[in-house]
């Protein structure tokens, strides 16, 4: 008699449930994914697609700008020789794309046999979950194992209620009919660093407003000071140790309080100050799963939260948010629960990416844990001023770091910052998650004229300071 199969029931379509979802299907259960806004969330949706899309359209237009400088120009009269973007038509054609990214997605999941339920999902009882049809009435699904994977919304302060208009959060910006004469940014951390280059990178005025002593407080120092000394140099204006108290509609404009009293003038206010974990209502308390006090989920390295049989994963966990974290974490629980081969969550090895111009990629150990003593290792940066490559695209701003530990010389972590940083940390990503060494690294053949060719560098440079 063969074993019964068993169901898998998935509240929340984000990464951490579709890329999990996708697993559990392969794996030969029987899966429900209940998903309310549309397959991919608020990644695909409202947050990560659409937001680097826009980035992407504003280093694009950015391009213009620097043509000269590479003996690119224009013919005809210089006074009519402009570029400029259409906010109506970039909003819609971003929002298109996370459309047609969440249909595609979809048709994935039914392609293997999951079955989408477009509704509001919560556990009912010990095994079972309710969905609140978006079409109306409800349907229960047994559950062997319940995922949940509800993501994140952003933070509101009471004292600046979003109005969809002129008081924003990063996911009303699509909505903008016009770009903003002057955009108050208000948050220094990813989100809030990412939109400001973005709008910058567009033609609009920005002041940043950060609560910290610079931009990407949390990144690495070096980085951020790149970052931060970019932003000026465009026009961009910072105001550090900054923390914004207030913002009101005045008029066709807005007006940001800051706590010392002093106000900034705007047409627009965007605040990224963080999100609040979507897990109330959801039955969750009644289930028995602990939850930290900022309602995070509780869970360990294979996703499993107190209560047996329910998995959680994604940006509703706390443990980092980011996509690819997410559905790991999906993928982790899933295997977990259907008795697969499972290895516990790693996050020493996970790379992460800051969509700036230029980027900042970061993986491993950082050199704050260095110098905080966390970890031995010693550290090397490298400057792209003269890597030729750098030079043939007149890229000025940026670097490569790297860490080691001394003696093994085992290369534990690395930071890049340049234009496509994100496609140049996987060469470091692979060295740190194998533990291969500076020399592994620096005897791998890079292509010159390259921007790899100063991570084989900065490999090469770390084996002498061993010598």
């Amino acid at each position: 008699m063969s074993a019964r199969q068993k169901s898998v029931v998935f509240i929340g379509g984000g990464p951490g449930g579709y890329e999990s979802a996708l697993v559990a299907a392969q794996l030969g259960a029987e899966v429900t994914l209940i998903d309310r806004d549309g397959v991919g969330g608020a990644a695909v949706l409202t947050d990560c697609v659409p937001s680097k899309a826009l980035i992407a359209t504003a280093d694009f237009l950015s391009r213009f700008e620097s043509a000269g400088r590479l003996g690119v120009g224009f013919e005809g009269n210089e006074d009519d020789q402009h570029a400029e973007a259409n906010v109506t038509q970039v909003n819609s054609r971003i929002m298109d794309l996370a459309a047609a990214q969440s249909r595609d997605i979809q048709a994935q999941l039914e392609s293997v046999g999951v079955r989408v339920i477009r509704g509001s999902g919560h556990i009912s009882a010990p095994h079972e979950v309710t969905a609140e049809l978006l079409d109306g009435g409800t349907r229960t699904f047994a559950a062997d194992t319940i995922l949940i994977a509800t993501g994140t919304t952003p933070r509101v302060l009471d004292t600046a209620q979003p109005d969809g208009e002129r008081i924003l959060t990063w996911q009303q910006i699509y909505d903008l009919k016009e770009l903003p004469e002057h955009l108050i940014v208000v948050g220094s951390g990813v989100t809030g660093a990412e939109l400001a280059h973005a709008y910058l990178g567009l033609g609009c005025e920005v002041t940043l407003v950060s609560s910290r002593d610079r931009v990407l407080p949390g990144e690495d120092a070096d980085a951020a000071t790149v970052i931060e000394n970019v932003f000026r140099r465009r026009g961009m204006k910072v105001l550090n140790r900054s923390r914004a108290k207030a913002a009101r509609r005045d008029g066709d404009g807005v007006i940001v309080t800051l706590e010392d009293g002093r106000t900034v003038k705007g047409s627009h206010a965007l605040f990224a100050v963080g999100s609040i974990p979507s897990t109330k209502g959801i039955g969750l308390e009644e289930a028995g799963v602990d939850l930290k006090e900022s309602g995070h989920i509780v869970v360990d390295r294979v996703s499993r939260t107190s209560a047996q049989g329910i998995y959680a994963a994604g940006d509703c966990t706390g443990v980092l948010p980011l996509a690819s974290v997410a559905a790991m974490q999906g993928r982790i629980a899933v295997a977990h629960a259907l008795g697969d081969a499972v290895a516990p969550l790693n996050l020493r090895g996970v790379c992460a990416n800051i969509f700036t111009d230029p980027e900042i990629a970061t993986v491993g150990y950082s050199q704050a844990d260095v110098e905080e003593g966390r970890i031995e290792a010693r550290v090397v940066t490298l400057p792209l001023s003269t890597n030729p490559r750098a030079k043939m695209r007149n890229i000025r701003d940026g670097f490569v770091k790297l860490l080691a530990r001394p003696g093994s010389n085992t290369v534990v972590g690395g930071v890049v910052v340049a234009p496509q940083a994100s496609e140049l940390i996987y060469s470091i990503g692979l060295a740190v998650q194998n533990r291969l060494t500076v020399d592994q690294l620096s005897s791998t053949f890079s292509v010159y004229p390259s921007m790899t060719g100063s991570i084989a560098e900065a490999a090469r440079r770390m084996h002498s300071l061993e010598s």
